[in-house]
């Protein structure tokens, strides 16, 4: 178990029961039924506290446009599942291009668009993906940035540090979420040892500010499980005291983090 500032990493191959232990899950609304699944099945207790909610993009029919032109692009990179999702809603995903997604659930998620992707296999981050070989010889090529407003921007900052003629295409919007009393009643109600799943720095920040100090200050005494080191520092900032640092984003490296 993590110490009350330690920072732990934890191995995959190790992961095994969770033992009834309550697993916070920040993912967007909407997104968190596969792994609430996947909770269930290793013994543990999901409770659903999203730290986002997802939009489609106000105009559709210029998204649409957008989409098509940059389909016809040399490369394109998918920033998450959801960009896929929105895209796809759109458009079938035809494309001769190469095409690149931040990690492996978004590979996934091209995958059941009958769209093969290069996906780091490491570091699932922005970090990981700009050392995939693909993404270093990248002057004059058409680059289609397929995602949502805001974020860290460090893809953009570094496709155009290596000469791409970027394309920036927002297929969705990420709001705060809207969480009602139960949320703040469930947060009340965490038993000791409970973690809380975290791969999003705007997500943290969305949940301090929704939440009244008292959840908050009760959030932040379970584990926080979370997905690299960069999050660590943001949730000892936030105030989590117990931190521990998945090997990625995906869920089996998350899960495996929360059974130790």
């Amino acid at each position: 178990m993590g110490g009350s500032c330690g920072v732990t990493r934890q191995a995959t191959s190790q992961a095994g029961a969770l033992g009834g232990r309550t697993l916070v899950i920040t993912r967007p609304a909407g997104t968190a039924a596969a792994l609430a699944r996947q909770v269930r099945t290793r013994d543990g207790v999901p409770l659903l506290l999203p730290g986002l909610s997802l939009r489609a993009t106000g105009d559709a029919v210029a998204t649409r446009e957008a989409l098509r032109q940059a389909l016809r692009d040399d490369v394109l990179v998918f920033t998450s599942p959801a960009a896929v999702r929105f895209a796809a809603a759109l458009l079938p995903l035809d494309t001769t291009a190469t095409v690149l997604a931040v990690g492996q659930g978004t590979a996934r998620a091209l995958r059941r668009q009958g769209v093969g992707a290069l996906a780091p296999t490491r570091r699932q981050d922005s970090e990981g993906l700009l050392a995939v070989p693909s993404m270093q010889q990248l002057q004059q090529r058409r680059v289609a940035l397929i995602g949502a407003p805001g974020g860290r921007g460090l893809l953009r900052e570094q496709l155009l540090a290596r000469g791409a003629c970027l394309r920036e295409l927002h297929v969705y919007r990420r709001m705060p979420p809207r969480l009602g009393r139960h949320h703040v009643d469930a947060v009340l109600g965490l038993p000791a040892n409970a973690c809380v799943l975290l791969s999003s720095g705007e997500a943290l920040g969305n949940l301090k500010a929704a939440l009244p100090s008292l959840a908050w200050s009760r959030l932040c005494a379970a584990m926080a499980v979370v997905s690299s080191d960069r999050i660590a520092v943001l949730a000892r900032a936030a105030g989590f005291a117990s931190v521990r640092v998945a090997d990625s984003a995906g869920a089996a490296d998350m899960l495996a983090a929360a059974a130790r």
